[in-house]
């Protein structure tokens, strides 16, 4: 019996050595995190993208140091369901990270790490699909700064070569609200619950909007103004406005995009010049709006509708502008409205004037994200066959995705989609590719986008591409419909764009301006210019370098929109309640 009982004892011995052994030389357990709730912390159970940050750079926290770029920090991430304080998660080798995939690969060292838990939210839709997205808590679809994200306070930690390294982190922190901007003598916030956008989302959904009121608009009840929408990123508040000179206090900062020190007193100058001008006597009244439409997958909407994200287009055209109309006396018809804005809001600006030609009196469209999809930044989605790599038998050449003015290059294609690939699945991300797949695919059967390349090796799906032609390809859609839209669009079309734009907007610009230029039947009428050796965000200014031009946006089309204006308005149109 008691030899009995010592062979069984022996046995069990002998199994955990191995299995110790085994846990040894097992790369996926040779580095491990675990991931927990602080007790007390939340007072339910959390849906989300948990996310591991791992900085070897101290000078702000890993949650800001996420990036495509060189100095890219490291992010790997997970789906979670119902988590709380009562469970753990574990990250080893079988979550994907960026840059370096595998986090067994991670060198020996000193890492600064951090938790972050990306919260989402159930949408029952009106297609009948299910799905779970991060809700815009007023920070503009910003995963690290979005209120109501779990994190932990960070932690330095040493990887020791050769060894076993199991960390356990506690998220500890709640990011807090947003304060909302308050109204001022010249700009008001308005927030209206959109009712095409509510019924496609299932919950109360919300439209926004910082609105710029013209000098004596107290002062004159009877005067009627044209709008002037900026498209763009979700804008905080009234941007590039300020009603006192720039600060004298104020610590000159570095700019490193444009290599200038002290950026940060050119731009409240150029603020407070915006004012100057605004309140000169003889600068023309308009009311100027910035809009806020976030949706669950990006920072914004781009003004159109779409299979997975819902009626924006309409939604803004026919309920948000109509309501701001109404509420500060804007004429209200669609020869005086005009758009314009920059790379995203450049796009936005020249697809909402084609999608709702009769509502909309121009646009000018600078640096705007792709406008034909056989210049999709470097790829033509409808000949090649993988968005990563160029064809070639025997190396791998990737496709570059940003270059500076002399073409040199600091990130690929390939950079962009596995960083958001780690951030987030189902076009989740909150990036630049996952939002053009949120807005431009069609629905899957699963509620989510359907992706346009698989987002790990690049190949592009041509069925996929064929309905983002279709439906969203501008240069095709106005070449393909030109006989209706042309003389609707006459004379309003107005296009900007360095010929050394940082991710290759201008080669879709090329595309755009040979059809312009070769249709005569109507001729377009409208303006297409580049700027030499000028970056992204270009906007039409030959006299001025692009840090300053850029800053310039409320302004700097007035003429332009002053002689359309002009040239176009209908008989009995009011011309005169609005010039004091």
């Amino acid at each position: 019996m008691i030899q009995s009982l010592f062979t069984h004892i022996s046995k069990l011995v002998a199994s955990f050595v191995l299995l110790l052994s085994a846990v040894s030389c097992d790369p996926t357990s040779r580095l491990t995190f675990s991931i927990s709730v602080a007790d007390g912390l939340v007072d339910e159970s959390k849906d989300g993208r948990l996310l591991l940050l791992l900085s070897t750079d101290d000078s702000s926290e890993p949650r800001f140091q996420i990036n495509d770029g060189p100095n890219a920090q490291l992010v790997y991430g997970q789906n979670v369901v119902g988590m709380s304080s009562e469970q753990s998660v574990v990250f080893n080798s079988q979550q994907f990270g960026y840059p370096i995939q595998n986090i067994t690969d991670l060198k020996p060292g000193e890492y600064w790490v951090e938790a972050l838990l990306h919260t989402y939210e159930t949408f029952n839709l009106s297609t009948g699909h299910t799905v779970k997205l991060p809700m815009d808590n007023g920070e503009g679809q910003q995963w690290n700064r979005s209120p109501g994200n779990l994190y932990s306070t960070p932690k330095k930690i040493v990887i020791e070569d050769g060894q076993s390294n199991n960390f356990g982190i506690v998220m500890d922190q709640v990011i807090p609200p947003i304060e909302e901007p308050e109204d001022t003598k010249w700009v008001k916030h308005i927030k209206m619950k959109s009712d095409l956008l509510s019924a496609f989302w299932g919950k109360d959904t919300y439209l926004g909007a910082h609105v710029l009121l013209p000098k004596g608009f107290d002062e004159y009840p009877e005067a009627h103004y044209p709008l002037m929408v900026f498209h763009g990123h979700f804008p905080s508040d009234f941007g590039g406005f300020r009603t006192i000179p720039p600060d004298p206090d104020l610590e000159p900062d570095y700019s490193s995009r444009f290599d200038i020190t002290g950026y940060n007193i050119i731009q409240q100058q150029e603020a407070y010049n915006q004012y100057l001008q605004w309140i000169s006597e003889d600068f023309p009244r308009f009311i100027i709006i910035e809009i806020q439409h976030p949706t669950p997958y990006y920072d914004d909407s781009y003004a159109v509708n779409s299979a997975s994200q819902g009626p924006y287009g309409d939604a803004i055209t026919y309920e948000l502008i109509p309501y701001i109309e109404e509420q500060f006396r804007g004429i209200g018809e669609g020869w005086a409205r005009f758009l314009y804005g920059g790379s995203t809001g450049g796009w936005e600006a020249l697809a909402v004037q084609v999608m709702y030609p009769n509502e909309y009196n121009g646009c000018f469209a600078a640096c705007p994200d792709p406008i034909d999809f056989r210049a999709y930044c470097l790829n033509n989605i409808y000949e090649d066959d993988n968005a990563y790599y160029y064809p070639s038998e025997h190396k791998e050449v990737l496709i570059p995705g940003h270059r500076d003015y002399l073409g040199q290059v600091n990130s690929a294609v390939r950079d962009y989609n596995w960083m958001e690939l780690a951030l987030g699945d189902k076009s989740r991300s909150g990036g630049q590719f996952d939002i053009w797949e949120a807005t431009y695919s069609p629905q899957g059967d699963d509620g989510y986008p359907v992706r346009l390349w698989d987002k790990y090796t690049g190949e592009i799906n041509h069925e996929v591409a064929s309905y983002w032609r279709e439906n969203y390809d501008l240069r095709y859609i106005m070449e393909r419909d030109w006989d209706k839209l042309g003389p609707k669009l006459q004379g309003k079309i107005n296009i900007y764009c360095g010929d050394m734009d940082n991710y290759y907007l201008n080669n879709a610009v090329y595309l755009m301006e040979e059809f312009l230029e070769s249709t005569t039947d109507p001729y377009y009428a409208g303006e297409v210019d580049y700027g030499d050796r000028a970056e992204h965000c270009w906007n039409g200014d030959q006299k001025n370098p692009n840090h300053i031009s850029r800053l310039r946006y409320n302004t700097m089309f007035v003429d332009k929109i002053m002689k359309r204006i002009e040239e176009s308005a209908p008989d009995g149109a009011d011309l005169t309640s609005w010039r004091y």
